[in-house]
């Protein structure tokens, strides 16, 4: 795991690859490099996980190929071997030498048998082309702004606004849309100037000035496939399977361990693999945990630890955060309002002071599972659409009157309720995106600026155009891909990237695998969600290792105690930016709607604390963005 960034046919390239390479320095503190050849420059910062030696130093350089690559590759070993037999000799051990002999021999051709998490930029001498690729499923991030027949690119956007933040301006449909889903989609980039390559393509620049791409993989092309199967899915295997690969390792390996169902059957499986190993979990003070209604997952983690004979590490939750918030917002380059952010940080630091840089987490199976809650309540929507009219009348009504929270807790299951009945009368794919996003189209237009409508209209048109986007009839599985499309590598794999990488850590994520991804959309909706119960085959194949005392628990959440921080440890900063702050002074936020929002939460009538943290993430981003300094806090 480490930071590339590059320069092509771009003025004084060689000076702002060093600048761009040195903003990377968190990513890969074990080495830098920089390759030069005429106007092509390379840079690199190494993380060092597989062949520790300088044979696996980067950019890395062969037969007239020139590599800065950031990633992992689980099946490199099998491909090596493929490699020597047809008479590819090899200087290291490094996965890094195997992809370069890999595009040697195979060019393009070679992206589809990668298995693994990458994006990497290769320059070929001969023919003067550079060539930009991602990952399949969007695990890494690559960043790059074009001009001309030239590009720049960096693994974090930080860096290229950092270089060119007088020439980059504020996508204000990329604002927007962070605050509908508290992300921004893969699909856009906070500033207008700069892209993100999409998962599964290269992008391919020539000395002419011309420009041309591919798809070589299709996520949708994937679950269509998986819908017609029609075999049997061992799914217990190919989970153990990919978590064999994802411990491939030079240095320890441990885990992320919650005591819910994914991070627990990972954990187990590793712990068979290597004895011992080491695990991470989170407790918060209990005080918080009260007020949130959080269940007590330490319980479980402890379950499962004794269990598998694993070296369980906890870490109470309890930071300051008017000193986080600021610091994770920098991290995250563009402005997500996901407070998990912030326990993969503090998790991952207490790990690398500990000497690991490696850990495995969990995420991805909600999504490809169907293991959220909005999963299970869209389909009890179509249930509650079929009662009468009159009663639904007033069973809202009746839940309205409910409050979310006294002075001293919150109550969880009335929070559910009242998101329920936002969304339990909508269409499908409006129903859908209103069940886990933060704002219906009236509350996002009373809250912006007037002048923003189309932009508004634009980002719901482009959910819907998303999740329509298939020939799936399942509609659990339509509900699948586009979390898998959207919401995974919008936010988890985003925040998790960038909020570990700060650390100085590596995370693999053996669910977001594309093994894992083939069998799960062989998996139909109905044996994914029974009854009133989500994830079933998953915990169906977990079973084969896992106590039903942890299989069948119910669900936590990797998530933070953001009640008590904006009832307490953050309401003067909410007040300071809803009087004073530079989104509402700019008239990009409508203060009226922002004041209502802090009056419903403080009233215990709405839970509003999502919101009202986001805005304050937002907030924080945009005053960088708009001093053009946009280094934040380092």
């Amino acid at each position: 795991m480490c930071g590339i960034a590059g320069a092509y046919s771009w003025p004084d390239g060689g000076p702002l690859t060093d600048r761009l390479t040195q903003c990377l320095a968190h990513r890969g503190p074990d080495g830098d490099g920089r390759y030069d050849h005429r106007d092509v420059h390379l840079g690199h910062r190494r993380l060092s996980i597989v062949d520790l030696s300088e044979t696996g130093a980067q950019p890395m350089t062969a037969e007239g190929l020139a590599l800065t690559y950031n990633g992992e590759l689980y099946n490199a070993p099998e491909l090596r071997a493929e490699l020597e037999a047809a008479g590819v000799r090899f200087r290291g051990t490094s996965d890094t030498e195997v992809l370069l002999r890999a595009w040697r021999e195979w060019g393009t051709d070679c992206l589809p048998r990668l298995r693994g998490m990458f994006a990497f930029a290769v320059y070929d001498e001969r023919t003067g082309e550079l060539v930009l690729v991602r990952d399949q499923l969007g695990i890494k991030p690559l960043f790059f702004v074009r001009r001309g027949g030239g590009v720049v690119f960096a693994s974090e956007l930080k860096a290229l606004a950092r270089e060119l933040g007088d020439t980059l301006n504020v996508d204000q449909a990329a604002m927007i849309a962070s605050l509908l889903y508290y992300w921004v989609p893969d699909s856009r980039c906070a500033y207008r100037e700069a892209e993100k390559l999409p998962p599964g393509t290269w992008l391919r620049f020539r000395p002419d000035g011309s420009t041309d791409t591919g798809a070589y993989w299709s996520l949708r092309e994937v679950a269509e496939e998986g819908a017609a199967y029609r075999g049997e899915v061992d799914l217990h295997a190919v989970v153990e399977d990919s978590t064999r690969k994802h411990l491939l390792s030079d240095v320890p390996v441990a885990t992320f361990l919650s005591g819910g169902l994914d991070s627990s059957y990972l954990t187990a499986l590793a712990a068979r693999e290597l004895p011992g190993i080491s695990a991470y979990t989170i407790g918060f003070r209990p005080e918080d945990a009260k007020f949130e209604a959080m269940p007590d997952d330490l319980r479980y983690a402890r379950i499962v630890a004794r269990q598998f004979g694993v070296d369980l590490h906890e870490i109470e939750i309890a930071p300051d955060v008017q000193d986080l918030l600021p610091r994770m917002t920098h991290h995250l380059d563009e402005p997500i309002g996901d407070p998990a952010a912030i326990n993969s940080y503090l998790i991952c630091s207490a790990a690398r002071e500990a000497g690991v840089k490696v850990l495995l987490s969990g995420m991805g199976a909600d999504e490809l599972f169907a293991g959220y809650r909005k999963h299970l309540a869209n389909l009890l929507a179509l249930r509650y659409r079929r009662v009468p009219g009159v009663a639904r009348r007033a069973i809202g009504a009746a839940v309205d009157r409910l409050p979310v929270a006294s002075s001293t807790r919150g109550y969880r299951s009335v929070r559910f309720a009242k998101r329920f009945l936002s969304f339990a009368d909508l269409p499908e794919e409006t129903a859908f995106r209103r069940s886990y996003t933060m704002y219906d189209r009236a509350e996002l237009l009373d809250l912006v600026s007037p002048d923003l409508k189309s932009e508004v209209d634009d980002v719901l048109t482009e959910h819907a155009d998303i999740y329509y986007d298939t020939k799936l009839t399942d509609q659990v599985n339509r509900m699948c891909l586009a979390d898998a499309r959207m919401f995974l590598p919008g936010l988890n794999l985003t925040y998790t990237d960038r909020s570990t990488m700060a650390a100085s850590t590596e995370v693999r994520t053996p669910f977001v695998d594309i093994e894992v991804v083939r069998a799960a959309f062989r998996v139909p909706g109905r044996e994914k969600i029974v009854g009133r119960q989500g994830k079933v085959a998953l915990k169906k194949a977990a079973t084969a290792i896992l106590p039903d005392e942890i299989v069948y628990r119910p669900k936590g959440l990797f998530s933070a105690p953001l009640r008590a921080w904006m009832s307490r440890d953050l309401a003067p900063l909410v007040r300071e930016v809803i009087e004073d702050g530079v989104l509402v002074e700019s008239g990009f936020l409508q203060r009226d709607a922002l004041r209502k929002l802090v009056a419903e939460d403080a009233a215990g009538r709405e839970d509003r604390a999502k919101h009202l943290w986001h805005v304050l993430t937002l907030e924080y981003w945009y005053r960088g963005a708009l001093r053009g300094e946009r280094l934040g806090v380092q």
